[in-house]
């Protein structure tokens, strides 16, 4: 078995066949109503049997039948990855990967992972690396949303402060080996104001600690499920399982 070919989806590829029907069918959608929107002038020549109205119906007919086409076959590969994530994972947690054995995660799985097991609160998720050892994820964030999907709600002076959709962005370093791996964040970005240095030190121990004190930032935690390393690279994340 490959363990790091994506695993197909039926769902996904049942909508790309939806959206090849209606790509076939798309000449019913040309019965929308689309009077209000009828082509001013149509220069008709003898024996042409279309008529005038018409003809904006026919063209955006197809050209929506194609958008949804698109839109359903994004839909299909977002499934893909999800599933093939999923797959890869539950090998890792029921210990079912051979001693020895790597497993590489790609960063449309990541991404389609994330975005589907995300509380609510948060959107678009998107994980990069330009540099080995150094990852950025970056997504729109609700703090205040995330906080009572947790069953947390944050007070009067907290909620105004975090309340809202902001673009946030992290980066850090990440090192792995024997069995534990280290997370030292780099950078924080939000809605455009960079963070980092001191005030970002700081943020961490009085701001992200207290609310999460399980989160293991700038100190080694143990991995568990047999993980020897992780390899972060621009390619993906491979994870060793050792002997």
């Amino acid at each position: 078995m490959d363990l790091n070919r994506p695993m197909p989806a039926r769902v996904g590829y049942r909508l790309v066949y939806l959206g090849a029907f209606a790509c076939a069918e798309s000449r019913t959608l040309r019965e929308l109503p689309l009077r209000k929107h009828r082509l001013a002038v149509y220069s008709a020549t003898p024996g042409n049997s279309f008529r005038g109205e018409n003809v904006y119906g026919v063209g955006m007919g197809r050209k929506w039948a194609f958008l949804i086409l698109f839109a359903l076959a994004v839909l299909a590969a977002a499934y893909d990855n999800y599933d093939s994530a999923k797959h890869k994972l539950d090998l890792i947690e029921g210990d079912r990967v051979r001693p020895g054995g790597r497993i590489t995660f790609t960063y449309a799985e990541l991404d389609a992972w994330v975005a589907h097991e995300a509380p609510d609160g948060v959107r678009n998720p998107h994980v990069r690396v330009a540099e080995a050892g150094v990852a950025t994820g970056s997504a729109l964030i609700d703090f205040a949303k995330v906080r009572r999907a947790q069953g947390e709600a944050p007070g009067w002076l907290m909620g105004k402060l975090l309340e809202g959709e902001r673009p946030v962005s992290v980066t850090a370093r990440i090192r792995s080996s024997a069995g534990s791996a280290t997370v030292d964040v780099e950078r924080v970005q939000i809605s455009g104001v960079t963070i980092d240095g001191r005030t970002l030190d700081f943020l961490i121990q009085n701001v992200l600690l207290p609310l999460y004190p399980d989160a293991a930032v700038g100190r080694p935690f143990a991995l568990s499920h047999r993980i020897e390393r992780l390899d972060v690279a621009p390619a993906g994340v491979g994870v060793l399982i050792g002997q």
